[in-house]
């Protein structure tokens, strides 16, 4: 049997809409082996497809199909600590681990280019698939079906806080509520913002990240879906936050922190929530993952 581990992502980062997306050192780890059937469970409460319906399946029968093999079913155990439907990659993590463990189960027939090129194609668009396969900071573009990309390392001084409400928000109600057309000074108020995130991430250079969050793409239409928005937002920057952006579609918000305030920043953040009388919200301090999904033998 093989483990998979594949960690959270975060996309946007406010203005790097559908381009940019960073791993995140909180994983889902999934246990698959070739099966007569298809089996699939669960290590802890949450409630997943247990039929072919199931993602890391469908997603690995893509991989089989691909390479001209039939698959007849799968083990599948699964450990689900990235929240769904928050904007943290759930789904993406589901594709990664699927096709991913299925192209080691077949003995490595798809480089990683393949890998991320299907998972984008699954998915989408590669803002989350390409970090939680190659880890770091990603920027990646589609062209014909393939995605260009570069992944780098984000800086140790910068740390994210999560705020994690304890309502869903589905990604495509989150899309229907954005334009089909933006102005050119939009687009470029971004693109501006978005090479600006990418550089400063990379360098460290932290006086930047509050500038590069500034969106107009994507964050105003979808501020009147997630309850408490403009509190979050005010409050970490009120605790110091170096740069505060809804995570991919939301609902979860993350702010950058310096490494050095961690600790003293998430002690006051729920303190702060809780006078406000804003409840079940979780907050996590985490850094980047440098790796990417990784698989072991057990």
């Amino acid at each position: 049997m093989i483990r998979i581990q594949v960690p959270a992502t975060s996309a946007n980062l406010g203005s790097g809409f559908d381009s940019l997306g960073i791993a995140l050192d909180l994983y889902n780890q999934v246990w698959m082996e070739e099966s007569d059937t298809v089996d699939i469970s669960s290590k802890d409460n949450i409630q997943v497809p247990t039929d072919d319906s199931n993602l890391i399946f469908w997603a690995a029968r893509q991989v089989y199909e691909r390479c001209g093999r039939k698959l007849p079913g799968l083990k599948i155990v699964q450990l689900n600590n990235i929240p769904m439907a928050r904007g943290l990659g759930s789904s993406s993590a589901c594709i990664v681990a699927g096709i991913s463990g299925a192209n080691r189960l077949l003995g490595g027939p798809l480089s990683v280019q393949e890998l991320i090129n299907l998972a984008a194609e699954i998915e989408g668009h590669p803002d989350n698939t390409t970090p939680a396969i190659e880890g770091g900071l990603a920027a990646s573009a589609m062209e014909a079906g393939r995605v260009y990309s570069v992944s780098v390392p984000v800086s140790e001084k910068i740390r994210f806080a999560l705020f994690i409400p304890p309502f869903e928000l589905k990604t495509e109600k989150a899309r229907s509520v954005l334009p089909k057309e933006y102005s050119r000074s939009d687009a470029v108020y971004n693109l501006s913002r978005s090479a600006l995130m990418a550089a400063s991430l990379f360098s460290g250079k932290l006086e930047n990240l509050r500038v590069a969050v500034q969106d107009k793409i994507h964050q105003p239409y979808r501020a009147s879906l997630i309850d408490h928005l403009d509190d979050v937002f005010r409050l970490s920057y009120e605790l110091g936050s170096l740069g505060t952006y809804v995570s991919g579609a939301g609902p979860t918000i993350i702010s950058m922190i310096d490494a050095s305030d961690t600790d003293v920043f998430a002690r006051y953040a729920a303190n702060h929530l809780e006078e406000k009388g804003i409840t079940g919200w979780e907050i996590k301090i985490l850094n980047t993952d440098s790796k990417g999904a990784q698989i072991s033998i057990e």
